[in-house]
């Protein structure tokens, strides 16, 4: 990497770490290393789901959650480790990690409905952590999130584990026992931006909207 390119993604993630104001991320290398692959991500709708669940009282609502259905190839040449991740995040700051709080009873209800078009389903938590070239190798993954924070207007989903393009900077405050920077890993991970408009008292119809998508290291 030039020297004059690693300038620039340390002058952004200060502002990352610097502001909680300005979530700007650096983005990826135009011409990845020699080593460097990408998979093939496709992604639906975000929708939402209301479950209700065994020992909860009569008279109380449905848990809401959001999900997401992926479906990811490898067509990198090679078979290739697979460790997802994905978070949520609100311009309220708020991030809440897929999965979180998660029963497998949504799941189950998830899959009933999206058994016609998805029969091979899979859980984001459970799916195996490698991913197997070809298309008949394709996988297709929903990821579950609990409803989020009610003020929130705007939402970023955060893919990770689609690439293994990293790159290791300097914190630009903390220091370890010897007084040297603290590295920072930061990871190829795809940025999706939604809105979301209408009054929370109405959440059980809200829609995302799509804004754009975005490549960024994180």
């Amino acid at each position: 990497m030039k020297t004059s390119v690693f300038s620039i993604i340390i002058a952004v993630v200060v502002c990352v770490f610097s502001s909680s104001l300005c979530w700007a991320y650096p983005e990826p290398t135009l011409a990845g290393g020699l080593n460097d692959w990408n998979m093939d991500v496709e992604f639906g709708k975000p929708q939402q789901i209301s479950v209700k669940f065994p020992g909860d009282a009569k008279n109380a609502p449905a848990r809401r959650f959001w999900y997401m259905i992926l479906t990811v190839k490898n067509d990198t040449g090679s078979d290739v480790d697979f460790y997802p991740s994905c978070d949520l995040m609100t311009d309220t700051f708020k991030v809440t990690p897929a999965g979180k709080k998660v029963m497998g009873l949504v799941f189950d209800k998830i899959k009933r409905i999206q058994q016609g078009r998805y029969p091979f389903l899979e859980r984001f938590e459970l799916v195996g952590n490698r991913m197997l070239q070809g298309e008949d190798n394709a996988k297709d993954i929903v990821v579950i999130w609990p409803d989020f924070d009610g003020k929130a207007k705007n939402v970023d989903l955060f893919i990770g584990g689609l690439s293994n393009e990293t790159v290791a900077i300097e914190h630009p405050t903390k220091k370890d026992k010897n007084g040297k920077a603290v590295k920072v890993y930061l990871q190829k991970t795809l940025q999706l931006k939604y809105s979301i408009g209408g009054d929370k008292k109405f959440r059980g119809v809200s829609k995302l909207k799509y804004k754009s998508k975005h490549w960024i290291m994180r």
